[in-house]
């Protein structure tokens, strides 16, 4: 046991490798608080746009129902969640961020290009949870003289909001799961800070589990944060 902790202290105490670990973590987080953000106002934005009542050429013979918000949305949808995010991440990095972007700090692009993705799924969780509630909400708002808009904004999306928060709570950890691939561009996340000191000490096993670990205290972590906001928001019902 007392040779198992001098190697661990080898592994990851000698030359400060620890900090990789550190720099990593941060890296993951940083990118996965900005992704969130980015994909929550995209997810809002493209859920509204598929449903709401906008059909400029209604006069018009064959497009009364023709909404060209909603089929941007389902475009936008369709092309994120039919393309695997690594392609996404490298496209973002190889063919949008060069020339006079290419200075640009990883953590944006990475943050980006997982916060688009995270959006067209983000988009569908809301549009589901706005379509499952009773259509007579958004009636009596509308019959007591709100605006579309404001219904929406103070009676449907924060009941919805409820509803969605257990989907919601699943997709931002898959999204801070997904952040260990942005080492296809260079960024150090905590799996290529684990490759690092692996190709140091040449120990593959112990930096992989101490990642895992990290990883599952951070779910874990967000996961009863985010019961206890759920739990909260029940309680105001």
């Amino acid at each position: 046991m007392l040779e198992y902790l001098e190697l661990l202290k080898v592994i990851f105490i000698d030359q400060n490798r620890y900090m990789y670990m550190l720099q990593g973590l941060v890296f993951s987080v940083s990118t996965t608080v900005f992704a969130t953000i980015i994909g929550l106002i995209l997810g809002v934005l493209f859920s509204l746009m598929q449903i709401v009542h906008f059909y400029p050429l209604k006069y018009k013979a064959g497009f009364e129902k023709f909404n060209p918000l909603e089929k941007i949305a389902l475009a936008y949808i369709n092309l994120i969640r039919g393309t695997p995010a690594v392609v996404q991440l490298m496209i973002l990095a190889n063919l949008i961020f060069v020339g006079y972007l290419r200075d640009t700090p990883i953590v944006v692009v990475a943050s980006l290009a997982f916060g688009i993705n995270s959006g067209a799924y983000v988009a569908e969780i809301i549009r589901a949870g706005i379509q499952s509630l009773d259509k007579g909400q958004l009636e009596a708002a509308r019959a007591l003289g709100m605006p579309y808009s404001l219904a929406m904004k103070d009676v449907v999306i924060p009941q919805a909001i409820k509803n969605i928060l257990p989907t919601l709570v699943s997709e931002f950890i898959v999204l801070l799961k997904e952040t260990s691939i942005v080492g296809f561009i260079g960024g150090i996340d905590l799996l290529r800070s684990a490759n690092i000191i692996t190709s140091q000490t040449y120990r593959g096993i112990e930096p992989l589990i101490a990642v895992a670990l990290i990883y599952l205290i951070l779910t874990s972590v967000f996961a009863i944060l985010m019961r206890k906001i759920e739990k909260g928001l029940k309680k105001s019902d």
